[in-house]
C-alpha cells in the first residue's frame, strides 16, 4: 500500500463497539447477514479527488493494527452514538502520531462540542458541501475546528465507492432519499437530515445500483416511499427505472405502513427487485404510538393485519419493528408484542429498547426528568446500542424489561412459530430462505443477549422504578 510522492493517503474508519459482539462476522456464520456496509464513508470516498489514495477500514469486519499501517495524511471517522467511545480511541492513536483526524456522522453532529475536544475537526450535518474544503484545508495546513455541512443538494451526492469494500458483506447498500417528515420522538434522523423529504436524481440511483457488486442490496433510506402523493409518485418512477435497467438484484428497504395501500406501487417494487420491507410498528397500543409521535400508523382506523397480508400477497417479506420500554408499557409487554407481531403475520421481528439518543426529543424529555440511567459521558455512550436498557422505565425495572425482551424473542422465534412462518412463506414464494436465515440468526444470539443483559445489570446497582 504505497502512495506516490504526489498522492496523499486518507483512511476512512468505521469504528466497532466491543459490546456488540453478536455482529462480529467471525463469531457466527449467521452474523454476516447482520453487518451493514458503512455507506457514508463510501459516499465520502466518492467525493474525494483522485490525488488522494482512499482506504476504508470497517472495524466490524476486522480491527487492524493501526501502528503497522502506512501513515496517512488524514483520518476521517464516522460514528453513531454507540460507536463514539471507540471513535475517540482511534482518533487518539492517530493524533499521537501527528496525523490530523476529522469526525463526522450523527454523533459528531448532535454532540459537536464533545467530539471537537477529541479530534482536530468536526463536520456536522451532511458532508457533500464541505468535504472538498476540508481536504483543501488539510493540504494547506489550515484545518478548521468545525465545518457546518447542513443539508446537501441531492444532485451533488456522488456514486459511492462500492469498489473499496467489495468483499465480506452479504448486502450492498445504497441511499436514494434523505429526511423524514414523521419526526418520531426517539429518532435522530431529523436532527441530522431534517424533516424535508429530499430525493436523489433517479438516473444517479440507477447508475449507482449498477456499480454495486453484491446481488442483495439494502436501500438505507429512512422511508423509501415517503408519506405524500408526490413522494409515492417518485417511488413509482424509481421502481420503473430500476425494473427497466434489469439489474438482477434483490433488495430490501424501510417504508411506512402506507406502502400496503397501493397495489401498483407494490407491483412495480417487485418488478424492480424488492424482496422485503422493514416497517416501524413501534408499539402494541395507541397510547404508545401517541407517545412516540407515530400517530401516522393509526390513520383511518387501519387494519394492520390486512395491510401486512396485502404486501405479502405480492411476494414481499415484512419485517416489523417494535420498541419496549415506553411509558405505556406494562409487565407482560414482551409476550403482547410477540403475539401481536404473530397476529399481524410479519415474517420477522426486530424489537429494541426505548433508548434516549442525543439530539432527539426523547433525550430532552428523559434528561430533564432525570431518567438517564447511564449518563457518565462519553464513557457510557458504548451502552447506547438500542439493545441495552440504558434508561429508567416508568413501569419496568431493568431486570424486568430485560426479561420482557427475552420472552418476546423466545416466543416469536420459537421453533413452532418459525416453522409456521416458513410454511406460509413457501406457499406464497416470499423469500423463505432469507427469512429462515434471519430467524435462525436472531434465535442463535438469544443466549448471548441473556448474558449481555445480566452483565450490564451487574455492572451497576439496579435503579428503582422511575416516578416520573
Amino acid at each position: 500500500m504505497s502512495a506516490s510522492p504526489n498522492i496523499r493517503r486518507l483512511y476512512l474508519v468505521n469504528p466497532c463497539n466491543a459490546l456488540v459482539t453478536i455482529v462480529t462476522p467471525g463469531a457466527s456464520r449467521w452474523n454476516r447477514y447482520r453487518v451493514w456496509k458503512p455507506l457514508g464513508l463510501m459516499v465520502l470516498a466518492g467525493l474525494t479527488p483522485a490525488d488522494w489514495e482512499v482506504v476504508i477500514i470497517d472495524e466490524n469486519l476486522h480491527v487492524p493494527d493501526y501502528a503497522a499501517l502506512p501513515p496517512p495524511d488524514l483520518v476521517g471517522i464516522t460514528a453513531f452514538t454507540s460507536q463514539a467511545n471507540r471513535a475517540y480511541e482511534v482518533a487518539a492513536q492517530f493524533r499521537s502520531r501527528g496525523v490530523p483526524v476529522v469526525m463526522g456522522g450523527i454523533h459528531a453532529t448532535v454532540c459537536a462540542e464533545e467530539a471537537a475536544s477529541r479530534v482536530d475537526a468536526v463536520v456536522t450535518g451532511e458532508a457533500e458541501s464541505v468535504w472538498a474544503r476540508v481536504l483543501r484545508d488539510v493540504e494547506g495546513g489550515c484545518l478548521k475546528r468545525r465545518y457546518e455541512g447542513g443539508q446537501a443538494d441531492m444532485s451533488t451526492v456522488p456514486v459511492a465507492r462500492h469498489d473499496l469494500l467489495a468483499h465480506g458483506y452479504a448486502f450492498g447498500s445504497i441511499q436514494t432519499t434523505r429526511g423524514c417528515p414523521l419526526n418520531c420522538s426517539f429518532c435522530s434522523v431529523t436532527a441530522v437530515n431534517g424533516v424535508h423529504y429530499r430525493q436523489r436524481p433517479i438516473t444517479d440511483v440507477v447508475r449507482e445500483f449498477c456499480s454495486i457488486p453484491e446481488k442483495r442490496v439494502l436501500i438505507v433510506d429512512d422511508n423509501l416511499i415517503g408519506t405524500r402523493q408526490e413522494h409515492i409518485a417518485r417511488a413509482r418512477e424509481l421502481f420503473r427505472a430500476l425494473a427497466d435497467a434489469q439489474l438482477d438484484k434483490a433488495w430490501i428497504c424501510q417504508v411506512t405502513i402506507n406502502f400496503g395501500d397501493d397495489d401498483e406501487l407494490m407491483r412495480l417494487a417487485v418488478k424492480a427487485g424488492c424482496k422485503g420491507v422493514f416497517i416501524g410498528f413501534e408499539s402494541s397500543t395507541p397510547e404508545g404510538l401517541g407517545e412516540v409521535g407515530k400517530r401516522f400508523n393509526l390513520l383511518a382506523g387501519r387494519d394492520m393485519r390486512a395491510t401486512v397480508r396485502r404486501i405479502q400477497r405480492h411476494g414481499i417479506m415484512v419485517v416489523g419493528s417494535f420498541i419496549l420500554g415506553l411509558d405505556a408499557d406494562r409487565p407482560g409487554v414482551g409476550v403482547r408484542v410477540a403475539d401481536l407481531a404473530t397476529h399481524y403475520g410479519v415474517d420477522h421481528l426486530n424489537t429494541l429498547f426505548l433508548t434516549p439518543l442525543p439530539g432527539t426529543r426523547l433525550w430532552g424529555q428523559m434528561a430533564k426528568a432525570g431518567r438517564l440511567d447511564r449518563e457518565e459521558f462519553p464513557a457510557d455512550w458504548k451502552y447506547y446500542t438500542l439493545t441495552l436498557p440504558v434508561a429508567q422505565y416508568r413501569n419496568l425495572t431493568r431486570d424486568e424489561i430485560s426479561e420482557e425482551m427475552l420472552e418476546c424473542n423466545q416466543r416469536f422465534f420459537s421453533t413452532s412459530r418459525i416453522l409456521r412462518r416458513l410454511g406460509h412463506q413457501l406457499v406464497h414464494r416470499r423469500a423463505p430462505i432469507m427469512s429462515l436465515v434471519a430467524s435462525l440468526s436472531c434465535r442463535s444470539v438469544i443466549p448471548l443477549e441473556r448474558k449481555a443483559y445480566a452483565s450490564f445489570i451487574r455492572s451497576r446497582k439496579v435503579a428503582p422504578r422511575s416516578a416520573a
